[in-house]
């Protein structure tokens, strides 16, 4: 008989994948099967392990019951069978969230199980939108309550004849629907026709909206503004708190759709600024890393790099491939020995310090051309007999490296990984996100990912493309974009995701 397993009930949070917390994060990381719900982030999936199941058991309103009794059967089953199950729910697992009618399921069936709390919405919603639901002048005192009950009550057990006035502040889940209604009552039972209100769609997203009206013009202001759900609603004067402390919504990049072209494992960075930004980063790569064909070259390469007076990388893919090579020959770094360690821009010296390795020489101008011009200058104006070992894209510019030559270097160029398209499922999708017109930025970090991006898109590329803002990570991506025909909006100074975040903001800001 196979031993028992466990769940884990996983709060997920508001929405925001960053709100998740440390210990949700580890047991969702140690599941053998996620049954996740509707409201989930997608990012949140990725932090499940390499080849556990992920099961969509998304319920919404109006549903019949059954289906929790389906998902009630699948945790019991599954870990019945040895399995560790992570359920995963949006919010808090028991605020609202049939989390405790998922403990009870377990607790019937011998099941061992943990609750894991989640960030709750009142909580993150009102954050974002610039509302605290208490304060120590407006609210001393706050009630939660769900405009959803069970099917099976015969009448709803609200008295809001109480309900109405009891708290200085009220908040309504899953209300949406019944706004009209829900006001109405309030005022017949008392809550004043021009007590503020508001409701906050898609909490802590940068698609998160906030209508701000009276009880009494509330459910019309929600209508003319066609807002969505999810929605919280809340009553009560701390409404009137966002005029000073809305925060979020502020943000430069606010609501932003940024396209990210570059591979999953490279975008972390950016990802980060932009969401730091107020942004929504969609990672969709049009290109992936792979290792260069001759892989015995590079491996010759590494085990003779002592031999060089300096090693250039041209980029943090570089410096990737050339010690892992170094760690798959068993050698690591103190088999360079005295060899000078060359970054052609801030990312790629950074990839270098995460090594564990300061670089020597980082050009101010951050091109092939800058980082010649930054060794020859620190030779006295001459590489003779210098050797410079530059491993770098099986396909590269040649600028580098002709200005090495010319200065009278001897260069030994090794290729160290190649660029190819993404895969098909991943090309699919960002054919997709551009033709439905809904991005605002698609960004470029290289000119592969150019390339590879026109490519996916076919001929009609280059008309679909100018009709969304284009950023580049600085001028050598943007000249290859354009001489593939595009016009770019947006040229990074500075060559890294923060100098794009930057720009980014730079010239929204200025419109």
């Amino acid at each position: 008989m196979a031993e028992r397993g466990m769940v884990f009930l996983l709060g997920g949070g508001p929405g925001d994948p960053e709100l998740i917390t440390e210990r949700a994060r580890r047991r969702l990381g140690e599941a053998d099967l996620v049954l996740y719900d509707a409201l989930i982030h997608p990012e949140l999936l990725t932090l499940a392990r390499p080849g556990a199941e992920l099961q969509f058991v998304g319920k919404r309103a109006g549903r019949a019951s059954e289906r929790q009794g389906e998902i009630n059967r699948r945790m019991v089953e599954a870990a019945l069978a040895g399995r560790r199950v992570a359920r995963l729910k949006g919010g808090d697992p028991y605020l609202f969230g049939r989390g405790s009618e998922e403990a009870e399921a377990l607790a019937a069936a011998g099941i061992a199980f943990e609750v894991v709390p989640g960030v709750p919405s009142p909580l993150s919603a009102t954050a974002y939108a610039g509302i605290s639901l208490s304060h120590r002048e407006l609210a001393s005192s706050i009630a939660y309550v769900t405009a959803t009950e069970s099917p099976d009550k015969d009448q709803s057990i609200h008295d809001w004849s109480k309900l109405a006035t009891a708290t200085q502040t009220l908040v309504i889940f899953m209300g949406r629907r019944r706004l009209a209604a829900l006001m109405q009552t309030l005022m017949d039972h008392g809550r004043a026709p021009d007590c503020p209100a508001a409701v906050i769609a898609s909490a802590s997203l940068p698609s998160q909206r906030t209508v701000v009206a009276t009880v009494a013009t509330l459910a019309h202001e929600v209508e003319a503004a066609d807002l969505g759900t999810p929605a919280l609603t809340v009553v009560g004067e701390v409404v009137r708190l966002r005029e000073r402390l809305r925060w979020y919504d502020n943000k430069p990049l606010f609501g932003k759709r940024v396209l990210l072209t570059r591979p999953r494992a490279q975008a972390e960075a950016m990802v980060r600024a932009l969401r730091d930004a107020g942004a929504e980063p969609l990672c969709v790569p049009a290109i992936a890393i792979e290792p260069a064909p001759d892989t015995a070259a590079l491996s010759d390469a590494v085990a003779r790099a002592a031999e060089h007076d300096w090693i250039a990388f041209t980029s943090a893919n570089a410096v990737a491939a050339f010690f892992d090579e170094l760690e798959r020959s068993q050698r690591d770094a103190r088999s360079l020995g005295g060899v000078g360690l060359a970054a052609i821009g801030k990312a790629t010296a950074q990839a270098l310090r995460d090594r564990g390795l300061r670089p020597d020489l980082t050009p101010q101008a951050q091109r092939g051309e800058g980082l010649a011009a930054a060794l020859i200058a620190a030779h006295g104006g001459t590489l003779e007999g210098v050797r410079v070992l530059l491993p770098r894209a099986e396909r590269a510019r040649e600028a580098l490296a002709e200005a090495l030559v010319a200065a009278g270097a001897q260069l030994f160029v090794v290729a160290a990984y190649r660029t190819v398209a993404a895969d098909a499922d991943d090309l699919a999708q960002l054919r997709t996100l551009i033709e439905a017109g809904e991005l605002d930025v698609v960004t470029f970090t290289s000119g592969s990912t150019v390339e590879h991006t026109l490519a996916a898109l076919g001929p009609a590329g280059p008309q679909l493309l100018a009709k969304i803002t284009l950023a580049s990570i600085g001028e050598v991506t943007t000249e290859a974009a354009t001489r593939l025909g595009l016009s770019i909006d947006i040229t990074a100074e500075d060559t890294s995701a923060e100098g794009l975040v930057a720009a980014l903001k730079a010239h929204f800001q200025s419109d």
